[in-house]
């Protein structure tokens, strides 16, 4: 009987010592709650008043957040609000000390959260801001080419634009740690796979406005040139896994001996009828 008393007064005893430490960590938590309401709400209004939002909604990317329901400062205007929340919070777990492997979770997802919070942010923001990078360049380049040759200034734009992007993803997840051996190849085969849809179709319609012979086979054309890209993105992705490079060159060789055996037909077609028109 006597243990238990003594047992629930070093309890209480450990509590009362502990209420300045809780008192002190739930205010940290409250002003940084406050101060990163008042942030967040000055950041959003800021976002408006220089007129991001406006030019970022006039792009293909901010009409796809807005179809989203997503408005860009509100959401950049959050995310200031719950980067300042966190580090409130980490600073709050360091005050409390708490220890054994509950204090060592806490710690870790403490440490952690301002960097996914980073991350999401760069990937916001480096969105916007290589949207308006490649529209920039996109609309100084076009005056360069003739009317009829615009279509290689929107390819310049897109590459710009995707590559870019690869970079601010790769920046992001290196932010939160996510990167690695099979991110890379996974954006570099992506990467691969989009650039060469753009090129493909670019040639082709450029190809097909110059010799309007061609425009029958450019079907054709589109599909070899994306399942040729498509499978060396389908390699980069892969190569990481054992003996992938092996099949994939395997299915290489054999997608292009049917391809030609495919297109015999079609070339002797296009021949015969360049022929007949040359006569």
């Amino acid at each position: 009987m006597v243990d238990i008393i003594e047992t629930l007064e070093l309890m209480v005893e450990d509590i009362i010592l502990a209420i300045p430490t809780i008192l002190a960590a739930v205010i940290v938590i409250a002003i940084g709650w406050l101060v990163g309401t008042i942030v967040g709400k000055a950041v959003n209004i800021l976002v408006e008043k220089i007129g991001m939002e406006r030019a970022f909604d006039q792009s293909s990317t901010g009409k796809s957040f807005r179809a989203a329901g997503l408005d860009l400062s509100n959401v950049i205007g959050m995310f200031v609000k719950a980067f300042i929340i966190v580090l409130a919070i980490v600073w709050a777990i360091e005050i409390l000390s708490i220890g054994g492997t509950l204090g060592s979770y806490l710690t870790v997802v403490a440490d952690y959260l301002p960097r996914l919070l980073g991350g999401l942010l760069i990937l916001i923001l480096g969105v916007v801001l290589v949207d308006f990078l490649a529209n920039f360049i996109g609309k100084m380049i076009r005056p360069m080419f003739p009317p009829e040759k615009v279509e290689i200034a929107d390819m310049i734009k897109n590459l710009l634009f995707i590559g870019l992007i690869a970079f601010i993803i790769l920046l992001a997840l290196d932010t939160m740690l996510l990167s690695g051996g099979t991110i890379y190849p996974l954006i570099l085969g992506f990467v691969i796979i989009g650039v060469g849809i753009i090129l493909t179709d670019t040639l082709v319609r450029s190809i097909v406005e110059d010799h309007a012979e061609f425009r029958s086979v450019a079907g054709y054309a589109k599909f070899v040139l994306y399942s040729i890209f498509l499978i060396i993105g389908a390699g980069a992705i892969f190569a990481t896994f054992p003996n992938v490079t092996s099949i994939v060159a395997n299915v290489s060789w054999a997608f292009a001996i049917a391809l030609a055996v495919l297109l015999v037909p079609v070339a002797y077609g296009l021949t015969k009828k360049m022929a007949k028109e040359m006569n």
